[in-house]
């Protein structure tokens, strides 16, 4: 019998206090396409990928998630341009690592709820 195995994230969820105000960020501030929304829940498309937005149901999911890290040709301009617009960022755009080839470069901010995320950017040398 062949093993299974998983290779394709198909949705990744983020807990979030207020649906409204989370998705007014997430689509107005960082401009992520809002494929639908409910009382509870909202949902974006990442290049395929389904970012969830939720309100926790209970506490059993009430907890921090993991750090997103959103890729951008430009992150000098995209940091400049969320910078004018309120996103607190905790930390100016950086390289991380030299991948020999290019440079792994990051800039980490949260949300309105207090979730780590960040740009990063492979820049060819």
């Amino acid at each position: 019998m062949q093993k299974l195995s998983l290779n394709e994230i198909g949705q990744i969820n983020l807990n979030v206090k207020n649906v409204e105000e989370a998705v007014c960020f997430y689509r107005d501030t960082l401009g992520l396409p809002l494929l639908f929304s409910m009382e509870n829940m909202a949902f974006f498309n990442c290049n395929g990928i389904r970012l969830m937005l939720s309100v926790p149901e209970d506490e059993s999911f009430n907890h921090p998630g993991s750090v997103i890290y959103f890729k951008t040709e430009n992150l000098q301009g995209t940091y400049e341009q969320f910078r004018e617009e309120g996103v607190a960022f905790t930390s100016r755009p950086h390289m991380v690592a030299d991948m020999g080839q290019y440079e792994l470069w990051m800039a980490f901010f949260k949300d309105l709820d207090g979730n780590v995320l960040a740009l990063m950017s492979e820049i060819t040398k």
